[in-house]
């Protein structure tokens, strides 16, 4: 499992695909979120703008990513 630094809350589940490299664009995230292979907290996410908050756990690409707020 990785650790995503965030510097407020909450942030778009979009943003953090995109910004972490996950995906090459914001197009490409709100896509792969619009067709379920992301998921929050254990569930499938469909909501791309989900506002995600320090904790909460990304599940992308067999991949594990938590969100820690960077004070």
């Amino acid at each position: 499992m990785q650790d995503v630094l965030i510097n407020k809350e909450p942030v778009e589940l979009y943003k953090v695909l995109k910004f972490e490299g996950l995906v090459a664009t914001g197009g490409e995230a709100k896509m792969v979120v619009a067709q379920g292979l992301v998921r929050v907290n254990g569930e499938v996410e469909m909501r791309k703008r989900c506002k995600l908050k320090a904790g909460d756990l990304i599940e992308f690409d067999q991949q594990q990513y938590r969100l820690v707020l960077d004070q």
